[in-house]
């Protein structure tokens, strides 16, 4: 097994306070972990998450084991994605993407694992084609074609369509005040055992729309809050607000609806309760956001959907689908398809859950596939 490297790589500056780190304000760094097959340098792969550390990730070593260079890097907001911007994410990738062009790796693709696959393919979209110029807020982002250069296709895996589509399908709409998350309309609350599971088509209809309605409702306060604080004199140019109750899908609790192989409950928290625990949590997908980082990521505004970015590359694709998923499902599967056309192409990872936790014989089984295509379309 080749050694694991760490990495230390510099980035531009972004926004004001976005690490509570003054070393990391003044000397903006992203970190990464990497095992680099001896030999020729010909394959070389980034595993990247806007938010969670993937210096530990599952495919690094099996990947380097079967000949692909393999890093886990980290962006700037790794743990922390309050004040995340989608668009300066993209340019921490750019700095790894450029790193490997640089050790002399003659391909790059990226790995978009989970949240990380929206991320890619927003990615790729913007090296070939820069129309990022401004954040969902308006200020100016200043991406440049230098900062993102391309890769040469891209890898999906338990492949989230996106921030904004999760929160869409995740969001509670029984809460009736923003400040309060005990505050429920019981008409509307799918943990309430009178509306199933099973779930009607007409509950379900009204479940969704309400959804929406929330999720309008949350973004235009979130526009307006910001062009007060932006037209005060004085003002600070964003403030921290918290979304209550942002686990709350059908799909958890009812087998039948978008049926895959999973078991009842969410990727983090198992059984009939588990979505439901996490809903409530004081810590959550979308749970504490600024107002910048909310349209940037989780609203209609945001730039970052994965589907619409993939259909905008023109590279290679492969999308691996973990059959036990208890966050992507056929239909996820079907977006990604469609968006990719015939540039794509679909492998089961039969029983694989969202992480191939405690499945060591899956991660084993999606490097093959990922390593196969790799080496027989790059060489």
């Amino acid at each position: 097994m080749p050694e694991l490297k760490l990495v230390a790589i510099d980035v531009k500056p972004g926004a004001a306070l976005e690490s509570q780190s003054g070393l990391q304000m003044l000397r903006p760094r992203i970190y990464g972990a990497w095992r680099a097959p001896a030999g020729r340098k010909k394959i070389a792969a980034i595993v990247m998450h806007p938010a969670s550390n993937f210096m530990g990730h599952y495919l690094i070593g099996p990947l380097a084991a079967r000949g692909i260079a393999c890093m886990g890097l980290n962006s700037r907001y790794s743990g922390n994605d309050t004040v995340l911007l989608m668009e300066r994410v993209i340019q921490d990738l750019g700095a790894g993407v450029r790193y490997l062009r640089d050790q002399g790796y003659e391909k790059v693709v990226l790995i978009g694992n989970s949240g990380g696959a929206a991320l890619a393919a927003f990615y790729q979209a913007q090296a070939e084609n820069l129309t990022a110029t401004h954040f969902a807020d308006g200020d100016p982002t200043h991406l440049h074609a230098s900062d993102l250069p391309p890769v040469d296709g891209i890898a999906l895996c338990a492949a989230h369509l996106g921030r904004s589509r999760l929160l869409r399908d995740w969001i509670d709409p029984a809460v009736t005040d923003e400040h309060d998350p005990m505050s429920l309309d019981p008409e509307l609350d799918m943990y309430d055992k009178r509306h199933g599971p099973p779930y009607s088509a007409e509950f379900l209809a009204r479940f969704s729309a309400a959804q929406q309605a929330r999720l309008e409702r949350i973004e235009r306060w979130a526009l307006e809050r910001l062009q007060f604080l932006r037209g005060t004199p004085g003002a600070p140019r964003d403030q921290a607000f918290i979304v209550y109750r942002t686990h709350a899908d059908p799909r958890c609790v009812d087998l039948s609806l978008d049926a895959n192989h999973r078991a009842l409950g969410s990727v983090w928290g198992s059984g009939p309760d588990g979505a439901r625990q996490v809903n409530t949590s004081a810590n959550a997908m979308g749970r504490t956001t600024s107002l910048t980082a909310f349209l940037s990521q989780w609203s209609s505004r945001s730039q970052a959907d994965g589907p619409t970015n993939l259909a905008r590359t023109s590279v290679p694709a492969l999308l691996l689908t973990y059959t036990a998923d208890q966050s992507t499902f056929p239909s996820t599967r079907d977006a990604w398809l469609e968006a990719g056309g015939e540039r794509i192409h679909n492998i089961d990872i039969v029983g694989g859950n969202h992480y191939l936790a405690g499945q060591p014989a899956l991660v084993e089984a999606a490097a093959d596939h990922l390593a196969s295509w790799l080496h027989t379309r790059f060489g």
